[in-house]
């Protein structure tokens, strides 16, 4: 695909957080084992994923333990991937966190328009679970997830931007659209906003699915000014899940920013994505990978239409064709050579029309075999 020249505000590299193991847990009550933490690591360290969010060591100390181990685990392979995990904006949750050994300290602080005096005090507490986090972990990387963009007004917004920008040890501002409320001309307005208030603070641009905007939403923040996204295997995540790790990526990638995510290996991103999904049809009794699913989805390598016929639609290679009534000789064509059906080039226009017709009257698409039997036919035909 061409890229796009346009990028004037996206950063020349964006980096990703990969959420699936935090935010698959939150996907219908799902559980990942120890070994399928482990599993989902070793992809993303594969891939090329920057950071992994391994989980949520305040919520229990088995969770805790579970961090602890895929840090260690990354620590021992030599991995560049970087290991974080979520918290609440609390000592508390610090403290644990700290145990687990990992470098990036992902926090959350849910601000509303609760006013100038708690964002400053919330300013102040940022401040200090920095400082703390810095004299055992000095080469830290720090980041505050402020709830909710899509609920919050522009001017509380900016200044909860700018306030926040000055917290000293904080090197990351993570903006969630948690509701899924928004769309990508708010995303860009808010982001924009944002970038020009931040200072040398990161931006992390993190939205749900509900209206079926996370990835679009995504792309758009990046292209705004974040120079990080948080994205899922699948876009799994809380409700409707988040931004599709893979689809974004490539999105982002077309419009000229730089990414470490290997969008080429599509055979082991579909590797990883099977295994993420393996696990969701266990235990939630369904797939997310449906046929209409972006990138790896059966129906994006599909055409019916005749002016699908030279193959310069999609964003895949592979081709399957199905005839119905819409089918074009250029198509029908296609299909025969792919099912390795004999025919006489003449004789397109004919078997062309009898599919159309026969696919009329039995009100569904053709086989290989019904198609074969018209081409038959009309050859016999021909030849009597």
């Amino acid at each position: 695909m061409e890229k796009s020249s346009d990028s004037l505000t996206a950063p020349a590299t964006i980096r990703i957080i990969d959420q699936t193991i935090r935010e698959g847990m939150q996907y219908q009550g799902l559980v990942f084992s120890l070994e399928q933490r482990l599993k989902i690591l070793e992809y993303q360290a594969q891939l090329g994923v920057d950071v992994c969010q391994a989980g949520y060591p305040s919520a229990h100390p088995l969770e805790a333990e579970m961090v602890k181990k895929l840090a260690v685990r990354a620590k021992d392979k030599g991995w560049p991937i970087r290991v974080a995990a979520l918290g609440r904006m609390w000592m508390p949750d610090a403290r644990i966190m700290l145990d687990t050994g990992i470098r990036d300290f992902h926090f959350h602080v849910h601000l509303g328009d609760a006013g100038a005096d708690h964002l400053k005090e919330t300013a102040h507490e940022m401040a200090a679970l920095s400082a703390y986090i810095r004299k055992t972990q000095p080469e830290a990387l720090i980041s505050l997830a402020i709830l909710d963009m899509g609920r919050t007004a522009q001017n509380f917004f900016k200044a909860s931007i700018e306030i926040l920008s000055k917290v000293r040890g904080l090197d990351i501002l993570s903006l969630p659209d948690t509701s899924g409320i928004m769309i990508p001309y708010q995303v860009t307005k808010k982001i924009e906003a944002a970038r020009m208030l931040a200072g040398n603070k990161s931006i992390s641009i993190h939205c749900h699915n509900d209206m079926g905007m996370a990835s679009a939403n995504t792309v758009a923040g990046a292209m705004a000014g974040a120079d990080l996204i948080e994205a899922t295997a699948i876009g799994i995540g809380e409700r409707n899940g988040i931004a599709d790790l893979f689809s974004t990526a490539t999105l982002l990638k077309d419009q000229g920013p730089t990414l470490n995510l290997n969008t080429e290996n599509k055979a082991l991103a579909l590797e990883y994505y099977t295994y993420v999904n393996d696990i969701v049809k266990k235990q939630a009794g369904h797939s997310l990978l449906t046929p209409s699913f972006p990138v790896f989805g059966s129906a994006c390598a599909t055409h019916v239409a005749g002016t699908h016929a030279d193959g310069k639609f999609g964003n895949t290679s592979e081709e399957r064709f199905f005839l119905n009534p819409l089918c074009g000789k250029h198509l029908v064509k296609k299909y025969m050579n792919q099912h390795k059906i004999t025919f006489d080039v003449e004789d397109i226009d004919r078997i062309t029309l009898e599919i159309k017709t026969l696919s009329f009257s039995l009100r569904r698409r053709l086989t290989a075999g019904e198609v074969s039997d018209i081409a038959q036919r009309i050859q016999e035909k021909e030849h009597d």
